[in-house]
């Protein structure tokens, strides 16, 4: 079989093999110290905790914890403080001149950038742990226990925490550099992986457990479904729009020039899982505000919009995506700067005059193929909403679309990517018969 005969090629390249093992060893340490509980909180009176981190928000944070969350934790922050100080930093640098400039500086622009996002992230990490052991109190007080008294205990636990988190982005970059792909989408990528497993089987014993007829015939039409959509998210991974582009060369040997046409790939969806991410952050916010007031005397308005199923709340966040996803391109993507670095190479856009014309008509193009691809976006944003509609328990639903698909898809094509470069360099045969896996980017994309 191929597949048996890629495996064996596959172990038979040691720089590859050596990767392979070493992003297992890695990861096998982060799911090890997921288990590990804070000192001095008992394991036991966690259930409520475990209750509440099965749908909404928690939810969301303990998928890309792989349990950590639920579990107490030393790694129970993960790895999102530092996706979030990436993201402030990003923003940044469209305000402030100083960060536009580091970020134009090349590789010690992008140390120093790093520098200051881990700075940030150390200083979310230190509010986010009293926010934390503050919820972790309330649901252990629901099971009957408490917290460790005392301030002692409160400053070492945020530390620890602290220490737990950045012990993570740790792992991540040595992934990145001893082991095969991205490490920090790598290890989101593990948390999500280790939520699917119970889900799935919850979702099968309830389909076998229920007395309507069909139980079996729905199990296979959630598949399918599942299937189809996750066909769909790498299809709006891959896609892209290809531009015409003449390049001047001189023919070896001839003082004429010959036309030799190359492709601008623009790809559909530029933005990534970001715009998903933005808007989510957004639609926190009334969840938070209707959080503290009194339930009964808050506003319709307010509870259409923390009503995660209701069709005002995933009509906003769908319409959030969609912007989002054009706020994001034009960050990635700068027409200008391609049209000038075309210009530079002497390249042209046959019928378009070089130069304002050029960055006009690529901008043009961005913007109509963005269109689909935010609408396409939103679809997915939304598609949990519609799994549990059809009566899919919230833990599986959360599979059929969102942040926690679209990682999945990219991080997988990302890493199979590089296995694949790692093959044909050795002149083995790819993973596939035809054609290339393509990535996210042109190379290993980060969040």
């Amino acid at each position: 079989m191929k597949f048996i005969q890629t495996l064996k090629n596959i172990w038979k390249i040691e720089e590859l093999r050596n990767r392979l093992l070493v992003t297992l060893g890695f990861v096998a340490v982060y799911r090890f110290c997921s288990y590990v509980v804070l000192p001095g909180i008992d394991a036991t009176a966690l259930t409520a905790l475990q209750s509440q981190t099965r749908e909404g928000i928690m939810s969301l944070l303990d998928m890309f914890s792989g349990g950590a969350f639920s579990n107490a934790s030393i790694v129970a922050l993960g790895i999102m403080p530092y996706i979030t100080a990436s993201i402030v930093m990003q923003l940044l640098g469209m305000v402030f001149p100083y960060f536009q400039k580091l970020q134009r500086e090349g590789e010690s622009g992008r140390r120093k950038m790093n520098q200051y996002t881990r700075y940030l992230t150390i200083a979310i990490l230190l509010l986010q742990g009293p926010a934390y052991l503050a919820n972790l109190s309330v649901q252990m007080g629901y099971a009957g226990s408490a917290l460790p008294h005392g301030l002692w205990f409160r400053i070492s636990s945020v530390l620890i925490l602290a220490a737990g988190s950045m012990f993570t982005l740790w792992l991540g970059e040595r992934i990145t550099d001893k082991g095969i792909g991205n490490g920090i989408s790598f290890i989101i990528l593990i948390g999500i992986i280790a939520r699917l497993p119970q889900a799935a089987i919850q979702e099968f014993i309830s389909r076998f457990e229920t007395t309507a007829a069909g139980g079996l015939v729905m199990l296979l039409a959630e598949l399918i479904l599942l299937l189809a959509v996750t066909i769909f998210a790498i299809m709006l991974v891959q896609g892209t729009r290809k531009v015409p582009v003449q390049y001047a060369k001189r023919i070896i040997g001839n003082k004429q020039y010959g036309g030799a046409r190359q492709y601008i790939p623009l790809k559909v969806n530029a933005a990534g899982v970001m715009p998903i991410i933005f808007a989510q952050a957004m639609m926190f916010i009334p969840i938070a505000f209707v959080g503290y007031s009194n339930t009964a005397s808050a506003s319709n308005v307010g509870m259409a919009l923390t009503n995660l199923y209701g069709f005002w709340y995933n009509f906003i966040f769908a319409i959030l995506v969609m912007a989002f996803t054009y706020f994001y391109t034009a960050i990635t993507i700068n027409p200008t700067n391609m049209a000038e670095e075309m210009k530079r190479n002497n390249g042209f856009i046959p019928g378009i005059k070089p130069g304002k014309r050029t960055a006009e008509y690529l901008d043009s193009i961005m913007s109509k193929i963005t269109l689909p691809g935010s609408i396409f976006l939103a679809f997915i944003a939304i598609m949990p909403v519609f799994a549990k509609v059809l009566g899919i328990n919230s833990q599986f639903a959360q599979f059929f679309g969102g942040t926690s698909l679209l990682i999945l898809v990219g991080v997988v094509l990302d890493t199979l990517q590089q296995i694949e470069s790692h093959l044909l360099m050795r002149h083995y045969d790819g993973l596939l018969k035809s054609g290339r896996i393509k990535g996210r980017t042109g190379s290993i994309a980060a969040y």
